[in-house]
């Protein structure tokens, strides 16, 4: 059997590229985009990718070359996941949350040949592109990205930004095109960022055969059927919208485009469309639950919902059943993407309704196309016992881990221990065999789907003239379920008091160099703050006293808090940002 060699009939390399030629053959003529009043069918889309990578090869992009794009789930984004590695690039989806510096640090280390950009978001990609000619530290070798300007596709503003328009390259392009053919499906086809804000930021790249694998192993883990009709709520730019802007493709579905995330074009979509599927994180939940009476619309249908980025409160999952969503609970990394999934099985359909809940609450299984779920202490690499309670750190390892992080071989030795990937994530197995995680080993506070590093935070709090000690830990939040709290000690004035600053002045002072996301929602002073022996601050103590701490921000009614949530989510793209170490 030795002897029966691989040959051209009995391999060809796993490609996600694959997905979309399959569509526009099986399900030509069925809708596989549609925002707002545009449609395309899966032949026109398949057309219009075409067109784009053809135009794409014209810009000189080839094997490896980084193709980056700002901007929100929009019809042009969709379809750069296939056109760009179509032209045989790699698509870096930038966070349309970040700041001009931290997109500027972005296109400096990926070495992006391209940017296409909204036109919401041209005036930070034209700060970005400034920083870039302008900084001090910029190599010598860096060339500037050509820059495409994508116009709203249902109504255009008539923006100038760049040398082209998105539209423009799609007419222009070769119908005829044939597109990259993938030589070694080990080849990148995504660079995501989890940390693009240090001077050694963390790009994941992804492979053709990992995004190939991953797509197929949470449409199964998700059981869902061919024909969906998915609402893009959760973005893009979050691990290629946890790789459904290829895996809908593999189910002849269609892409239900987004710009805003608000209740009333999520409520409003949903009936017009008959939506079945869409992807958040648990704060897309108050949004939908705190919608307005004349924002609503009535659901025919349950939609089901995947949810990741925190762990949903089991109270909080309880309510959604009754409007007309059914969830299913999903764990994963920027490295890893969604990797398990809560699986739901027909024993559980008899047990009350709160324990249900608690079993929906749990990070699950890995997918089928993850080889291996374990938690192990990594001291000694022996799993821990199946008991619900022994913990350990959560350890993966499979087809769908990333390759590694790009230019950051440190990084990536250190992420792949003894044969796993350790995820910095602790967890317990029960005895079932379900993953459930209980705290973080990296103080990564997730709040609404967006993670939030301490560390980080601490050091802006540390370039305060004030500020003597820092430390931030994760403290509840009644909308985004966790939100940072700080704890300082503060020098004294010339006067010798520390008394003259308050929290009002820390909170203000975050607002100039951070999202209102990442800015502290309480600030206790205290004299000293918890040191262990040899000077580590010591973090439990201080999470201990944050679980008894209030927002400083109130919420007088639900609509308010739904206003809040759904401003907060928008609001966040256009304040300065630090994208921290990210989980789904």
């Amino acid at each position: 059997m030795d002897q029966l060699p691989k040959c051209d009939a009995n391999y060809v390399p796993l490609t996600p590229i694959n997905f979309l030629t399959r569509a526009a053959k099986v399900y030509g003529n069925r809708l596989s985009v549609v925002y707002e009043g545009i449609h395309f069918t899966w032949q026109q889309t398949y057309d219009r990718c075409r067109r784009l990578a053809d135009s794409l090869r014209s810009f000189n992009i080839s094997k490896n070359d980084v193709v980056s794009v700002l901007a929100p789930n929009i019809p042009a984004l969709y379809e750069m996941h296939f056109a760009v590695p179509m032209a045989g690039g790699v698509i870096n989806a930038i966070n349309t949350r970040l700041n001009p510096n931290h997109v500027a640090t972005i296109l400096r280390h990926s070495e992006a040949k391209v940017l296409f950009v909204d036109y919401q978001f041209v005036q930070v990609a034209r700060q970005a592109l400034q920083i870039l000619m302008t900084g001090e530290s910029i190599p010598s070798k860096l060339v500037l990205p050509s820059v495409v300007l994508i116009d709203d596709i249902e109504s255009p503003t008539g923006a100038i930004f760049g040398e082209w328009e998105y539209e423009q390259l799609v007419r222009k392009g070769n119908p005829g095109y044939i597109p990259y053919e993938v030589q070694d499906e080990w080849d990148p086809i995504a660079l995501n960022y989890t940390s693009g804000t240090t001077s050694e930021p963390k790009g994941v790249v992804y492979s053709h055969r990992g995004v190939f694998l991953g797509s197929l192993g949470v449409i199964i883990g998700w059981e869902m059927a061919s024909e969906p009709v998915y609402m893009w709520s959760l973005p893009m730019f979050h691990c290629n919208g946890w790789t459904f802007a290829w895996g809908i493709a593999a189910r002849g579905g269609t892409n239900v485009c987004l710009r805003n995330t608000t209740a009333k074009d999520m409520y409003r979509n949903i009936a017009q469309h008959g939506v079945t599927h869409m992807c958040c994180a648990p704060v897309v939940f108050n949004i939908l639950l705190e919608a307005k009476p004349e924002e609503r619309r009535e659901i025919t249908s349950p939609v089901q919902i995947l949810v990741g980025g925190a762990p949903p409160p089991a109270s909080l999952l309880e309510k959604m059943k009754p409007i007309g969503f059914h969830v299913t609970h999903s764990y994963g990394l920027t490295e890893v993407g969604p990797a398990l999934v809560c699986e739901w099985q027909a024993k559980w359909n008899n047990l009350p309704s709160q324990d249900q809940s608690k079993i929906m609450a749990r990070q699950g299984i890995n997918s089928v196309s993850l080889a291996h779920m374990d938690v192990k202490d990594l001291n000694t690499m022996i799993s821990v016992p199946r008991d619900g309670k022994t913990m350990g750190e959560v350890v993966l390892k499979g087809s769908t881990v990333m390759k590694g992080y790009f230019k950051n071989p440190k990084a990536t030795a250190e992420a792949f221990r003894n044969g796993w990937f350790a995820t910095g994530d602790i967890g317990v197995i029960h005895p079932d065999g379900y993953l459930e995680i209980k705290d973080r080993s990296k103080d990564v506070i997730i709040s609404g789907g967006e993670n939030i590093s301490s560390v980080e935070l601490e050091s802006v709090l540390y370039s305060h003239p004030r500020v003597l000690e820092a430390a931030v830990v994760a403290m509840p939040h009644p909308v985004w379920g966790e939100s940072p709290c700080a704890f300082l000690a503060i020098k004294r004035n010339s006067d010798g008091k520390s008394d003259d600053l308050n929290e009002a002045d820390i909170i203000a002072y975050c607002r100039t160099k951070l999202p209102h996301y990442m800015v502290p929602k309480k600030v206790e002073f205290i004299a000293e703050l918890p040191k262990t022996s040899t000077g580590k601050i010591q973090k439990f103590q201080l999470r201990e006293l944050a679980r008894n701490c209030v927002v400083s921000e109130t919420f007088p009614s639900k609509n308010t808090a739904q206003v809040n949530a759904s401003t907060e989510m928008q609001g966040r793209q256009a304040q300065p940002a630090r994208l921290a170490s990210s989980r789904l």
